[in-house]
């Protein structure tokens, strides 16, 4: 049996990080979550995952500063950056993740992204 693809939910709204996690775990993935940069960073220490949708703006350390983070130890991490905002898709430094979502009532464009974003990184 294959194994499930870990994926990290790095967001600070507790309803959006819950909404994401079920939405994610019926889709097949093995979810983990959390409401900081920090905290991230700690999880990604204590054991691998395949995947990260990381919110940009969150208190402390901001999402591009925990891709950045990520990407240093595990260049091969599939990042997918999730924003209310779409400025940041002009800041050079978010171009490192896959994919940039603007969040949206439709989860259709994040699981799609998400899920091209994994394919993309095995497939390397």
């Amino acid at each position: 049996m294959p194994r499930l693809q870990r994926l990290l939910i790095v967001e600070d709204d507790p309803n959006l990080r819950r909404l994401y996690q079920e939405e994610f775990e019926d889709e097949g993935y093995e979810v983990l979550v959390c409401e900081s940069g920090e905290k991230a960073i700690d999880l990604a220490r204590l054991g691998a995952f395949d995947g990260a949708v990381i919110d940009i703006c969150l208190g402390g350390m901001d999402g591009i500063e925990v891709m950045r983070n990520l990407l240093a130890e595990r260049p091969d991490l599939a990042v997918v950056l999730n924003s209310a905002y779409t400025s940041f898709k002009s800041d050079f430094s978010t171009w490192a993740a896959e994919s940039y979502v603007v969040k949206s009532s439709d989860m259709g464009g994040l699981k799609t992204a998400v899920r091209e974003a994994l394919g993309t990184r095995r497939a390397a």
